[in-house]
């Protein structure tokens, strides 16, 4: 596969003739005319979430980090952002080089775009969280070259995208966004709920509104993934074979595996309301989920182990007085999956 011309002028594809990938653009981005209607409410959604990491205050969180917080809770939340830092910054630089370049839908081109600067936006918020509440910046940037097991989670997450960009094929590219899928669906669970248990017994508050603006965005990019995927499965039921789906269930077992082992290490079983049961149990959760979302079965049948979770995602449904600032009362951000 090759990579799509930025300009052709020669192309006489029409809406009908419009793929995710494979298709002959002209080049030019219309936004009144798009085969991928739900591209353009996924648009819609992203542009009215928009939101600035100078929003959150974090004032409160300083004196949380250095007098509430036990060792262990310190050591978890410095793995949280090494851990959020790297996979932002893997996918900020992955959806520019590996993906974009081979999708030939101009509606979906912009949704991408949008993604990788609203990642970028996420590695400026954790920055921000770095430098006001750890002890150590420069360790929470250079984690991986002292953490092993940090190290072979990320390893292993960007040896996939290695593998799956390279001499680019069709399988690759659908592979490609079902590991997509797994990053924006699975990888940073641990982390958000890890904020969350500390905010559930009223600490980091600001953090956990930091993660909750972050989590709003992933879900959107997780739908832009699934979306994609669907839309492919109708264009080209000859990519989805037997021989496809074990490589699939595959990578969300192995990816399930090295959440709940991230998880479980971050936690070491210390943090009230977040045992190495329900992490397990939580993920696997999660998988069924993304593995529903793109027509597959689960794969474990599992039961969502921490609902509590689900309310500190939440905007408009939140308590006024549960975060303090202006972010409690905001009006956007109702996200419903029933739109795609």
């Amino acid at each position: 596969m090759e990579r799509k011309k930025i300009y052709n002028p020669s192309s006489d594809e029409n809406l009908n003739d419009r793929r995710v990938f494979n298709g002959n653009p002209h080049g030019i981005l219309n936004f009144t005319k798009a085969k991928y209607t739900w591209a353009l409410n996924l648009w819609d959604m992203m542009e009215a979430n928009t939101w600035f990491p100078k929003e959150v205050d974090t004032t409160k969180d300083v004196i949380d980090y250095n007098k509430s917080l036990t060792d262990p809770e310190k050591r978890m939340y410095d793995l949280v952002w090494s851990q959020l830092i790297s996979m932002d910054s893997f996918q900020t630089n992955n959806l520019a080089d590996n993906i974009n370049p081979y999708i030939t839908a101009p509606e979906i081109n912009a949704l991408l775009a949008r993604q990788a600067y609203e990642e970028a936006n996420h590695s400026k918020s954790y920055a921000v969280m770095a430098e006001a509440i750890c002890d150590n910046t420069d360790l929470i940037y250079e984690m991986e070259k002292h953490d092993e097991v940090l190290r072979r989670k990320n390893d292993y997450i960007s040896s996939v995208y290695e593998e799956l960009a390279g001499d680019v094929t069709d399988e690759k590219l659908l592979l490609a966004m079902f590991a997509n899928q797994i990053l924006e669906g699975i990888y940073f669970y641990s982390g958000f709920t890890a904020i969350y248990a500390l905010a559930r017994a009223g600490r980091m508050l600001g953090s956990a509104q930091m993660i909750r603006f972050i989590q709003r965005d992933e879900i959107t990019h997780l739908l832009l993934f699934q979306n994609m995927i669907n839309s492919t499965r109708k264009e080209r039921p000859d990519l989805f074979t037997d021989e496809l789906k074990a490589k699939v269930f595959k990578m969300f077992e192995e990816a399930g595996k090295l959440e709940i082992e991230w998880g479980q290490y971050i936690t070491q079983n210390q943090i009230m309301g977040f045992t190495d049961d329900i992490i397990e149990e939580y993920i696997h959760f999660l998988i069924d989920e993304r593995l529903s979302a793109v027509g597959y079965e689960k794969m474990y049948n599992a039961n969502h182990p921490i609902k509590w979770v689900e309310d500190f995602s939440k905007f408009n449904e939140q308590k006024t007085n549960f975060f303090e600032g202006n972010v409690a009362n905001y009006s956007k951000g109702s996200l419903s999956f029933d739109d795609f």
